[in-house]
C-alpha cells in the first residue's frame, strides 16, 4: 500500500498570474463527515476494484477529492489492515485544530467488516522490525533501528535518539525520514505525538540502546500508568 496525500497547492505548477484559490473548510464537521462517507459509499465499488488489480492509483485522484472536502489539511492513505484486508486511515497528522473532523468522520464511520477498518490516525506497524524502507536506491531495514530512550516519569514522556548503520550515508531528508519513520510505524502516529518529547538523530549507536519493540513496551507501559496526562489513543 501507499500513502495517498491530498494534494497541495505547491505541488502544482499554477499560472504564476493566478491566485491560488483557498478551499473552503466546512462549517459543521459532523455534516461534513457524514457527506463524505455517503461519497465513500459511491466510490467503495470502484475502490475494490482498484485495489484488487494491484491499482490504487486509479482512485487517488477521487479519494483525496473526497477527503479534502471534509477538510483540505487533512491526509488520507490506504494501508493493509490489521484486522480487516484493507485500513482507511484519514489523519489531521495530530494537529489540534483538525480533531473535530476525525473525530465526526470517525464517529459517522460504518462498522468495520472483514474487508475495512477505519484508523482517524496512522496506527502502528505489528511487527516494525518486518519492515523495510525504500530510500532511493537504498533498503533500509528497520530491525537495524536502535533507540536511546530517557524517560521523564514526572511529565509522563520520552526523549529518544534515533540510530541506523546507515544514517551517515543518507541525505538530510532521508536522515530525517529514518528518525521519524520507525517512531510512527512502532507506536503509532498519535502514540508517537502524545509520549514522546524530544527526538534526535544519533548516527552513532548510543550506550544502552534499546530495540523498536523494546521502545514500544516502554512507551505503552508509561501510556497505561499514565493516561490521564495526555489524550487517549486510537
Amino acid at each position: 500500500m501507499r500513502w495517498f496525500r491530498r494534494r497541495r497547492p505547491e505541488d502544482e505548477l499554477p499560472d504564476p498570474r493566478t491566485a491560488w484559490p483557498e478551499q473552503a473548510v466546512p462549517d459543521d464537521p459532523v455534516a461534513a463527515a457524514e457527506r463524505f462517507w455517503r461519497r465513500w459509499a459511491e466510490m467503495l465499488p470502484e475502490i475494490s476494484a482498484a485495489l484488487g488489480d494491484r491499482e490504487p492509483q486509479r482512485v487517488e485522484g477521487e479519494l483525496a477529492a473526497a477527503v479534502a472536502e471534509l477538510h483540505p489539511h487533512l491526509h488520507v492513505s490506504l494501508e493493509r489492515g490489521q484486522r480487516a484486508i484493507y485500513a482507511l486511515v484519514v489523519s489531521g497528522q495530530e494537529d489540534p485544530a483538525l480533531r473535530p473532523f476525525t473525530d465526526a468522520w470517525k464517529a459517522a464511520a460504518p462498522p468495520e467488516d472483514a474487508i475495512w477498518e477505519y484508523h482517524d490516525s496512522v496506527p502502528p506497524v505489528p511487527d516494525p522490525t518486518g519492515v523495510t524502507v525504500n530510500l532511493g536506491t537504498r533498503s533500509v531495514a528497520l530491525a537495524d533501528v536502535r533507540v536511546a530512550a530517557q524517560v521523564d516519569e514526572a511529565e509522563g514522556v520520552v526523549d529518544v535518539a534515533v540510530h541506523h548503520p546507515l544514517l551517515g550515508e543518507l541525505d538530510a531528508a532521508a536522515r530525517s525520514a529514518m528518525t521519524f519513520l520507525p517512531l510512527d510505524a512502532t507506536l503509532g502516529e498519535r502514540l508517537a505525538a502524545e509520549r514522546l518529547r524530544r527526538v534526535e538523530t544519533a548516527e552513532t549507536e548510543p550506550a544502552g540502546a534499546i530495540t523498536l519493540l523494546e521502545l514500544r513496551d516502554l512507551v505503552r507501559g508509561l501510556d497505561e500508568e499514565r493516561p490521564e496526562t495526555v489524550g487517549g489513543a486510537d
